[in-house]
């Protein structure tokens, strides 16, 4: 169910990696949450870092939702990049796994394969 892979690199220059590896692969950022800075901010202690990128395919988006409009809160993918213990990782719940559990149609099956190949695809090159 989820996919993650480390990295030497830090926390910063591997968010900066992801970040541009998502967009030479044809997706766009829409946001990314500092969850950390978020609980810091409100007085929670937390030492990790972590910054969720939500990130899409236009195309590809558009095909789930004309298929199912309920599967837009399963939308849109996200990819953390973190820190555990000293180390920095990235991590995705699989697109195809979360979208098996939501929807049976063999098209959509297809949309999440390919929209898992090409996120791994993503953490692997920004690793």
């Amino acid at each position: 169910m989820y996919y993650t892979v480390d990295t030497g690199k830090s926390f910063e220059s591997a968010s900066k990696d992801l970040e541009a590896a998502v967009k030479r692969h044809g997706f766009g950022v829409l946001h990314v949450h500092n969850i950390g800075n978020t609980l810091r901010g409100k007085g929670v202690p937390f030492s990790e870092e972590c910054n969720v990128f939500e990130v899409c395919n236009p195309a590809q988006a558009a095909k789930v939702l004309s298929a199912d409009m309920r599967l837009n809160m399963a939308l849109p993918c996200r990819i953390s990049v973190y820190t555990e213990n000293g180390k920095t990782k990235m991590g995705t719940i699989s697109p195809e796994k979360m979208l098996g559990m939501l929807s049976q149609d063999a098209g959509l099956a297809e949309v999440a394969r390919e929209v898992e190949e090409k996120i791994i695809r993503m953490m692997e090159e920004a690793k």
